[in-house]
């Protein structure tokens, strides 16, 4: 089953977890790239100070303010581009950054190895527009909720909230 808006219109800090297990679909250039979550991590609004949209909205970030149910793909340091599905109600901006997939751990290396780049920036997670979620019903497996990686410029409680989810 593939995931639509009633799905994505739940919080970051709930969909991050169960996302584990769920299956990225990718389609480009007529090829279908089909890899389970194994990592996620979540970014909550405008007052976790790890998330783009902590200083309000930009035009690189305004993409976190609209409907969850789309990408918000984006370039750091200049080598990675990293992708993150948008989620939650219109207004407030937050995501869940896809850490690893089987196949690929570290949330470069998932872009890399679907060949995302930021031409992928504010897609419908949709079949038609090349990216979506599936669910075959498998139950969320186990997992480790751990602090985010990678936030140092963040406020110590936002560093170690446990916002980072991984399949045991």
């Amino acid at each position: 089953m593939i995931l639509g808006e009633d799905f994505w219109a739940r919080p970051a800090t709930e969909l991050a977890p169960i996302l584990l297990g769920k299956w990225l679909c990718v389609k480009l250039d007529g090829v279908l790239h089909r890899h389970r979550i194994t990592e996620t991590e979540c970014y909550f609004g405008e007052e976790d100070t790890a998330c783009h949209a902590h200083k309000g909205k930009t035009p690189r970030t305004e993409v976190l303010y609209r409907a969850g149910g789309i990408t918000y793909v984006y370039l750091c340091y200049g080598i990675h581009s990293l992708l993150n599905l948008v989620t939650g109600p219109e207004g407030h901006p937050e995501a869940v950054l896809i850490r690893g997939i089987e196949g690929a751990s570290g949330p470069g290396r998932v872009t890399k190895l679907l060949a995302l780049s930021c031409r992928q920036n504010a897609l419908p997670l949709t079949p038609e527009c090349g990216i979506w979620v599936e669910d075959d019903g498998s139950p969320t497996p186990s997992f480790e909720a751990l602090p985010r990686v990678g936030i140092g410029y963040a406020s110590p409680e936002d560093i170690r909230r446990p916002w980072r989810f991984l399949i045991k």
